[in-house]
């Protein structure tokens, strides 16, 4: 495709596919654990499957301008079918594998998809519920168990991933040239999906990016940190997520390496350490779980670990701090020799036991990470870089470079990628080959966020540097202003505040008022294995969190975080919640992004009782049951004065 102007990236997944088979027949494209051995399958092997999917789906009557959606967890199946799904000139769309039935609906109606791919039974009952609200006619079943119990009264609605292929095998031999005529008809700017945008304020969205914006941003990745071929990566983020779509499938087919699909999720972990993957995407939950696991484990160990741990991370800090600044420079002899002596000491065990030891890159994006994680993670050894982006720009647009990481900044745009600040609001604006073509059907909300010159309209606040990096504030709907005029990031906030192990969430309070409130969730596995070790029964989370002693816990975690805090920035007033922010009850995306204007609704009689400096509240709360059934739950919940 290049040449006469062209791009490198300007071409498609199915080209990119077979020009990799073509080149590599034999070279392992990805693996599969199941049964807990590893399944080798080469590019040749990939391209044979989507070219089978992709027939499969072409004889179920499907073909260009259709949407096939997919509910999924990480297996082959996925990309097979979304690359298939490519080939005949479709689109796909994708749902997190934990939406409720509302969701799915939503998603399926607003897509109006065709035929849905879902990985078993749950996600099939899903389908079913909602069904005659769709335009669905056909269901693909990937795990096959339990399926005969619905042939019967479904007949010819479902059918199994299997038997899509086999079709699709059986019409290749009798109509041997039918696919490549289909892949030639294809175009760069052909829509390649249809992403769901986060939908902190409201509905989410459907970007469509083409197969030209992901590859932009693939490649324009790749130009900045080079991927070898013969690195590893462990698909583990929710499919439906553009994060895992740009690495997975956009930079697993720019760079080539092999990507690993976990048996199932309870083994994600274990999979994950048994690889070693040289780089990783991840949002900021991973790393602040990985954190605060590492954190914990140290508090149970005895006297000697702990002192060598303490000792090890003060060099890894030290020595991490003199890079993380303009102008990095490694520290003297002495201090790389101490570095050295901690990595063997206590940080080479540690990376061990995460799976970190080979990870030369990884990033986190999808929500700013607090500076404190990104300094711990470095102090480890790992090399963490913030990137910035959206679901608009396919994902990433800033990145910091591997010799100038940042603590401040989420680092520098992409090599054809431009960013500008908005000189009236500060708002965050990118221009780049890989901002999507529009919002699916939503031209109104499209004019709104594309200018005609091609300028994407973040709603973010941030600034640049005179270096170029870039700083993000927030975004510009979250930014609370007190009484007295002081403008408050949140996540600033939040961030110090969670960076304690015992602290999961945190949801900061206050514009229009006086001061900040926090409403916190504690984080369960720490707190209770500090709660087991001082002898403190409990009976469960909502018990847990509302004891004295666990509250008296969280009122030193606050005090900490408000010394590192300006002063107006301090939360004066908290509360520990007796249930955890969640997305089934819109506290919180599907991405676990804080859902502010719903959170500042439902606890508002909590919040009003903080501010009148009530020392208790009894909170009543709908939480929604595994099984779909609501319930109110009520009890008292302490208000607590924080340390400044």
């Amino acid at each position: 495709m290049e040449g006469n102007g062209a791009k490198p990236y300007d071409t498609t997944f199915p080209w990119l596919l077979e020009a990799r088979a073509r080149r590599s027949p034999e070279t392992t494209a990805f693996r599969w654990k199941r049964y807990g051995v590893w399944r080798r399958f080469t590019w040749r092997d990939y391209y044979l499957m989507v070219r089978w999917a992709a027939l499969g789906l072409y004889e179920l009557g499907l073909g260009r301008g259709d949407v096939l959606a997919f509910i999924m967890g990480n297996r082959p199946a996925w990309p097979i079918y979304e690359v298939g799904a490519q080939s005949v000139g479709a689109a796909t769309v994708g749902i997190y594998k934990d939406s409720l039935s509302d969701e799915v609906a939503y998603v399926l109606q607003a897509s109006d998809a065709r035929v849905v791919l879902v990985e078993g039974q749950e996600q099939l009952d899903r389908v079913l519920e909602v069904l005659d609200r769709t335009r669905v006619e056909k269901i693909i079943v990937d795990e096959a168990k339990g399926l005969h119990m619905y042939r019967e009264k479904l007949g010819d609605l479902i059918m199994t991933f299997r038997d899509l292929l086999e079709a699709g095998r059986r019409l290749d031999r009798s109509e041997p040239g039918l696919y490549d005529k289909l892949t030639g008809d294809l175009s760069p700017e052909d829509p390649a999906g249809l992403f769901t945008t986060s939908g902190t304020t409201g509905r989410p969205k459907l970007a469509m990016l083409s197969h030209r914006n992901l590859l932009a941003m693939a490649y324009q990745l790749n130009q900045l940190d080079p991927v070898g071929e013969d690195w590893e990566y462990v698909s583990m983020l929710p499919p439906a997520w553009v994060g895992e779509q740009m690495m997975s499938i956009a930079l697993h087919y720019v760079a080539g390496f092999r990507v690993n699909f976990p048996e199932k999720p309870e083994t994600v972990w274990e999979d994950f350490r048994e690889i070693a993957p040289h780089f990783l995407f991840a949002p900021p939950r991973v790393w602040e779980r990985i954190a605060k696991d590492v954190m914990a484990k140290i508090e149970d160990s005895d006297p000697l670990k702990k002192a060598v741990y303490r000792a090890s991370i003060a060099a890894g800090y030290a020595a991490a701090k003199r890079r993380l600044v303009p102008g990095r420079r490694e520290p003297p002899a002495p201090w790389r020799l101490l570095r050295f002596l901690a990595y063997w000491a206590a940080l080479r065990g540690i990376l061990d036991k995460t799976g970190l030891k080979r990870v030369r890159r990884a990033y986190t994006g999808g929500a700013m990470l607090g500076e404190d994680y990104v300094l711990y993670m470095h102090a480890l050894g790992v090399n963490l870089k913030q990137i910035y982006g959206q679901t608009e720009v396919a994902g990433i647009a800033v990145v910091h470079p591997d010799d100038d990481v940042r603590l401040d900044t989420v680092g520098k745009p992409l090599p054809e990628t431009r960013v500008r600040i908005d000189p009236e609001t500060g708002e965050i604006l990118i221009k780049s080959p890989a901002v999507m073509k529009g919002y699916y059907r939503n031209p109104e909300a499209t004019r709104k966020t594309l200018d005609p010159d091609g300028w994407l309209h973040t709603g973010d606040v941030g600034e640049l540097t005179e270096d170029g990096h870039l700083v993000v504030h927030d975004r510009a709907k979250e930014i609370l202003v007190l009484s007295d005029g002081t403008r408050v990031a949140p996540q600033v906030v939040q961030n110090k505040l969670k960076f304690s192990p015992y602290i999961a969430e945190a949801a900061i309070i206050g514009h229009g008022r006086p001061f900040l409130v926090a409403l916190l969730n504690i984080d369960y596995a720490t707190v209770s294995r500090w709660a087991e070790r001082r002898r403190i029964p409990f009976s469960g989370y909502s018990d847990l969190s509302q004891k004295p002693e666990v509250l008296e816990l969280l009122r030193r975690e606050v005090a900490r975080a408000n010394r590192r805090l300006p002063p107006r920035l301090r939360v004066r007033r908290f509360a520990s919640l007796f249930k955890e922010f969640h997305p089934d009850d819109g506290e919180m995306t599907r991405t676990r992004k804080l859902r502010r204007r719903v959170i500042e609704e439902r606890y508002k009689g909590l919040i009003e009782a903080m501010y009148r400096g009530e020392e208790e509240y009894m909170l009543t709360v709908e939480l929604r049951l595994e099984d779909g059934r609501r319930v109110k739950a009520t009890r008292p919940v302490k208000i607590l004065d924080a340390p400044e």
